[in-house]
């Protein structure tokens, strides 16, 4: 499979921001509450779904899960909402939007129903668990009604902190990006335990690499798509390496990996990561722009500048989860005709995750045209 369109147009595509009139993005409806169906109602659905539920503009309004037990969570959570226990079902009703809080390999198939059914679209990262299904995203995504707003959760591209550090790195104030490094050195989701022997697959979807793609895709995809925004573009190779060191107990994902990327312009990206738990005492969650005339770190937690020549670092902390900025733009821009089309960008960064998972499983360098046909 070759990637299906112009590198050039991808990066227009993946920036793009149009501007519609409130009545052609929201019909009559652009100064009521945004309802939202929620699909899956697990840790993370029902985490950003009380996101949601907090913006004076929005109200969940249909749940969605396959499981008894999930549903009994989310009706307590939100009295009143329709209950599904098909996609399918909550697609055909009028909710304005869907959240979409599915296990990653079932991100594909759940996305290209909700552009089918135009809905405007929130979805957890990462695109897809594999190639193909990045892939399977990417198609759907070029079919869009272009009156939807269509956002994948990769927070920091919307967090205030990391826009301004991304703002003074692209100024040229600092001069080009030389090196980057990142890493996330810090835990993996708890095993659920004591589930049915039928479930336990389904319930630790995280822990099994085909229905995750592993922690380089899943959550490692964060760093991945900052890099790639800073920058950009997306790395052309990766080689690296991973194994199971600390939790040899479930499933068959890495516990720790180390992946070089290289871009085209020679670039190197150097990336680390491990999900040893707490007991390890330390971590270390982010990425470091070394450029011409200075450098940047950027984190969840904040942003620290150094400028060459000076030994001050400006440093601005973040106080509060950026996940926050993202869920609130989506819904002003669903209610008001401010248009994106996120998933360019994060089938982008997702099939990078995967270059660099192929790398480790196969133990030998795998290019970006070489990732897509695996």
């Amino acid at each position: 499979m070759s990637y299906p369109h112009d590198r050039r147009s991808f990066v227009r595509a993946s920036a793009g921001l149009s501007i519609l009139s409130p009545a052609t993005a929201f019909g009559s409806q652009a100064n009521s509450a945004l309802t939202v169906g929620l699909v899956g109602i697990g840790n993370r659905g029902t985490y950003v779904s009380g996101i949601f539920a907090k913006n004076e503009f929005a109200r969940i309004a249909a749940i969605c899960d396959i499981y008894d037990d999930k549903i009994e969570a989310g009706r307590k959570m939100y009295s009143g909402a329709r209950v599904f226990k098909d996609i399918k079902d909550l697609l055909a009703s009028d909710v304005d939007a869907v959240l979409i809080a599915t296990p990653a390999v079932m991100h594909p198939e759940h996305f290209e129903m909700a552009v089918k059914a135009r809905k405007h679209i929130f979805m957890e990262k990462p695109a897809a668990a594999d190639a193909k299904g990045c892939l399977r995203v990417l198609k759907a995504a070029k079919m869009a009604d272009p009156t939807k707003r269509i956002t994948v959760d990769f927070q920091q591209r919307y967090g205030k902190d990391y826009r301004k550090a991304y703002e003074l790195v692209k100024s040229g104030e600092l001069g080009a990006i030389k090196y980057v490094r990142g890493a996330w050195i810090g835990n993996g989701p708890p095993i659920k335990k004591g589930v049915p022997p039928a479930e336990e697959k389904i319930r630790n979807w995280y822990f099994y690499r085909e229905m995750s793609g592993d922690m380089i895709i899943e959550q490692d995809c964060h760093n991945i798509d900052v890099v790639n925004w800073f920058t950009g573009s997306h790395p052309n190779w990766a080689a690296g390496c991973g194994s199971r060191m600390v939790r040899t107990g479930i499933g068959d994902i890495f516990d720790n990996i180390s992946i070089s990327f290289k871009f085209a312009t020679g670039l190197n990206f150097s990336f680390a990561a491990t999900q040893f738990g707490r007991q390890v005492g330390w971590s270390d969650v982010g990425e470091t722009f070394i450029c011409e005339k200075g450098t940047v770190h950027t984190s969840r937690t904040g942003i620290r500048i150094h400028r060459g020549g000076s030994k001050e670092i400006e440093e601005y902390a973040t106080k509060y989860d950026i996940t926050q900025d993202a869920v609130n733009e989506f819904i002003e821009g669903a209610r008001t005709g401010k248009i994106e089309n996120a998933a360019f960008h994060a089938v982008d960064s997702t099939l990078t995750g995967y270059m660099a998972l192929m790398a480790a499983v196969k133990g030998q360098p795998i290019t970006w045209e070489q990732a897509q046909k695996l």
